[in-house]
């Protein structure tokens, strides 16, 4: 298992944007963009390991995975 795969991803469609979004609230802000759903969530998981080897290389804690649920709670409190 791979450290990415204890985060939560989201892919969703943005009428805004015309295109699928994918995120990961715990470890970025934007992410991953596409027409196809499938390639936007591969290329997250991508996004999300560079980014957990970019935090360990600083020096820097990784944020404690959350369930979706506790997320979403988190979430509402900081909006």
């Amino acid at each position: 298992m791979a450290k990415g795969d204890r985060y939560v991803k989201v892919v969703e469609w943005s009428d805004e944007d015309k295109c699928f979004v994918g995120t990961c609230p715990q470890l970025m802000y934007g992410g991953s963009y596409g027409d196809d759903a499938t390639k936007v969530f591969a290329e997250l998981c991508e996004m999300v390991e560079g980014a957990i080897e970019t935090l360990e290389e600083n020096g820097k804690p990784l944020p404690q995975p959350l369930p979706l649920h506790a997320l979403g709670s988190a979430l509402q409190r900081s909006a």
